[in-house]
């Protein structure tokens, strides 16, 4: 990615025969079953199986200093005769979670000769999306600014975490879900405004299990429970809002690039730990999914602000990933993938959400907390499943 100085754009460079893209290929001695595992383990049991990106670069053009960020890397770890490993980094700014599943199970369609459909070929085109509110001025400074601060050779994709820091999954089955969408209607049917649309999908429902139980692990740990003066502290959670075909104008399915806005959902700490927590953060999230569908891109000069404000309080957890992305179905003729895992989660400020891989309907949750908040979650979120 050439990332010129103001006012250019930035813009993906391809080098034909070049070494646009790093490829790896490593071998490994470590046990492939805890690779794939869902139990809490220490997060660097992943990392060596996850290729850097590299680093920011620059080089004089034209007389200028431009700075280019590299944008993609794959690494394929064998584990011999167990399996086999395919890690990747890229860039955000080529594109979101949605383009870069359909880059993967188009290779997958390239390998296994199937061959790519008209239909199904990505959209470059990046006139299909409309300014009519003229943000990208605003985004652009924005942008200019971060580019300003970036430090030559500084790394991409090191997200940090806490010593002490392990990683699960959390498996919720169909009837689980079922279970949850059912315990919210019908709270929200007994209220006294029933006639008030809530959306009550899969998506708000185990975002909302996730995030109560999450809030709930924390303060069990500091054992602050008994605490008045903070319980009116507000918590936040952002998730991406996929606008495809949600604009007023039309975005194809196959745009490749970002598409996204943010939602963003407060709630006091009391609400979220509170006995009917997950009921209410339920209300909450389907309340701002319904509200996304219907604002377009207004006020967009103020997502990423929103975003950087309410980040420096500590107390934003963000979603990474969908069920709808279906990342289960990438087959490149040797089955479906064993486990599929989000890396920045283990900076402990992101889970990440997926389709279960063994039922259709269920979901995967991945969650990477402190050891001592980690035991405290896995026993309130499986005592909420128990209860339902």
């Amino acid at each position: 990615v050439v990332c010129p100085p103001s006012p250019g754009k930035p813009y993906i460079r391809y080098e034909d025969g070049g070494s646009s893209v790093a490829f790896t290929v490593v071998e490994s001695p470590s046990d492939f079953r805890c690779a794939i595992a869902d139990y809490p383990r220490d997060v660097k049991s992943l990392r060596p199986f996850a290729p850097e990106l590299g680093t920011a670069l620059s080089e004089a053009k034209d007389g200028t200093r431009v700075v280019l960020l590299p944008a993609l890397a794959f690494q394929v770890t064998v584990f011999p005769n167990a399996g086999v490993c395919i890690g990747s980094s890229y860039c955000h700014v080529i594109g979101d979670g949605k383009a870069f599943m359909h880059f993967m199970k188009s290779w997958v369609d390239v390998y296994a000769a199937v061959g790519l459909e008209k239909s199904s070929l990505p959209l470059f085109n990046k006139d299909v999306i409309k300014d009519p509110i003229r943000v990208e001025s605003f985004l652009l400074k924005m942008y200019h600014d971060w580019l300003s601060s970036l430090r030559e050779n500084s790394g991409l994709t090191d997200v940090g975490s806490e010593v002490n820091m392990v990683r699960a999954t959390f498996v919720l089955s169909r009837a689980d879900v079922e279970r949850l969408k059912q315990l919210v209607a019908s709270q929200c049917m007994n209220e006294a405004n029933s006639n008030q649309f809530h959306h009550v999908s899969t998506f708000v429902v185990t975002c909302a299990l996730t995030w109560a139980s999450l809030i709930k692990s924390k303060v069990c740990v500091v054992n602050n429970l008994s605490y008045v003066d903070d319980a009116d502290e507000l918590y936040y959670l952002l998730f991406p809002f996929d606008c495809r075909n949600r604009l007023e104008f039309p975005v194809p399915s196959t745009y490749f690039g970002n598409c996204l806005k943010p939602g963003i959902v407060e709630m006091k700490k009391k609400e979220l730990t509170g006995e009917n927590g997950i009921v209410l953060a339920a209300k909450a999230i389907g309340s701002k999914v319904k509200e996304l569908g219907q604002s377009g891109i207004s006020g967009a000069e103020n997502w990423l602000p929103s975003i950087a404000e309410r980040s420096k309080t500590g107390r934003l957890i963000s979603l990474a990933g969908s069920p709808k992305l279906r990342v289960y179905d990438t087959n490149f003729g040797w089955g479906r993938p064993r486990k599929v895992e989000v890396m920045h989660v283990e900076s402990g400020k992101t889970i990440s959400m997926a389709e279960c891989r063994d039922e259709e309907g269920g979901i995967e949750v991945g969650v990477a907390l402190n050891k001592n908040q980690m035991d405290e979650f896995v026993a309130i979120f499986g005592q909420s499943l128990k209860l339902l």
